[in-house]
């Protein structure tokens, strides 16, 4: 990552996975990011590879705009989507997300590359019924992969390289 970067949000809440799938997350204040296999302790996707071809996964870790969630919730007519709920391993706040794929970015001393947009599940919807709806178009953040290993805290900034 160029060393000339600018700070463009930062980590709202940070959540890990549980063992069993649809149980609630897990929220953390600080996650280590292992390069090219994902969150250590993520007991769901740390380390997945593809199944055809070998390759590291580029779901390691996903991220979602509290913005954005507040947004839903509004549309939908609820008072909020708490953290976690969107089962994102980061919540930020002011950044947007979606633009930024193809790109790296630092949090705290890690470095992650924004891969795709999140493609939202049939879990959305029993958030809040209409939320995967909602969470369609380029409005349900992002999946990232690992660039270089670290740590990443609950209000770190997020850096995008210039």
């Amino acid at each position: 990552m160029s060393t000339s970067s600018k700070a463009a949000g930062s980590v709202a809440s940070l959540h890990l996975h549980p063992v069993e799938p649809g149980a609630a997350l897990t929220a953390v204040e600080e996650i280590h990011v292992v390069e090219a296999k994902g969150i250590q302790g993520e007991p769901r996707y740390f380390g997945r590879t593809h199944c055809e071809t070998g390759e590291p996964s580029r779901r390691q870790v996903s991220l979602i705009e509290r913005e954005q969630l507040a947004e839903h919730a509004g549309a939908l007519g609820v008072e909020a989507i708490v953290p976690g709920a969107a089962r994102a391993n980061i919540e930020t706040r002011g950044i947007n997300l979606v633009p930024l794929v193809g790109r790296q970015v630092q949090i705290g001393n890690a470095v992650l590359k924004f891969e795709s947009p999140r493609d939202p599940c049939a879990k959305m919807d029993a958030v809040c019924h209409g939320l995967r709806e909602q969470m369609m178009h380029h409005r349900q953040g992002v999946l990232a992969t690992v660039v270089r290993s670290g740590a990443i805290r609950v209000g770190d900034s997020i850096r995008v390289s210039a």
